[in-house]
Parts: structure tokens; C-alpha cells; sequence
């Protein structure tokens, strides 16, 4: 019994961390390391296929200062994107073939084509 109020009581802790640590206020570019989910308008074309969700996600991962944005929809991911500030709290994509993503604490504004495919979204949080 001492055990699973034990177990329970550190869950509890965990979910507190967890509620208060992820913010949707938070920004982005204020981390060495964030993860955030964006909902809203997501497409991807490559040619031979097209595929578009008007209810999609985008979760954005910073490591450092890389991010990997990681696709619902069966979508594939872009990794390895790095960001230069523009503005505020505003930061516009930077590097070869991985230009045209916007991003905010509160928005993603996508529009990225390469040898890869065309990449769009238009999201909130």
C-alpha cells in the first residue's frame, strides 16, 4: 500500500512539472529545448502525390539551435532547421532549401519547397 501512495504521489509531481513546464506561452527561441504543438491548415506535394489536412498538427522540436518539425497527416518531417530573428519574437528559417518557415510562441507560417517537395502550413497554437 505504502508503495502505490508512493507511486502516486510522484506521478502527481510528474504532472505538475509537466503542466507548469509546457507552457503555450512559451517561446520557441527562448530554449535550449522545446517542444510545442501547432494546429491548423498543413500541406505536402511531391509531385506524385498530394496530401492536405485542414485539421493537422505540426509538432516543433528544438534541440539546441536546431528544430525538426514533425508532420501528422502522414506528412514527412523536415529536420535540421535553424532560425535567425527577425523582429521581436519573430524567426524566419534560414539555410539552403529550408527557407520560408515563419515561427512565433503563437504561430507557424510555412511555405518550403526543395528537391524534397513542397511543404505549407498554416498554424496556430
Amino acid at each position: 500500500m505504502k508503495s502505490k501512495i508512493k507511486f502516486l504521489g510522484m506521478l502527481a509531481i510528474a504532472m505538475l512539472l509537466f503542466t507548469v513546464g509546457c507552457s503555450k506561452d512559451d517561446d520557441p527561441t527562448d530554449n535550449d529545448f522545446f517542444v510545442g504543438t501547432y494546429n491548423g491548415t498543413i500541406t505536402f506535394s511531391n509531385g506524385s502525390e498530394t496530401i492536405a489536412d485542414d485539421d493537422g498538427r505540426v509538432t516543433v522540436v528544438k534541440v539546441d539551435d536546431s528544430y525538426t518539425f514533425d508532420f501528422g497527416s502522414s506528412i514527412p518531417n523536415i529536420n535540421g532547421v535553424k532560425f535567425q530573428q527577425q523582429g521581436d519574437n519573430t524567426y524566419v528559417s534560414i539555410g539552403d532549401g529550408l527557407t520560408g518557415i515563419t515561427i512565433t510562441a503563437n504561430t507557424l507560417k510555412m511555405l518550403v519547397s526543395n528537391d524534397n517537395g513542397t511543404w505549407t502550413a498554416d498554424c496556430t497554437r
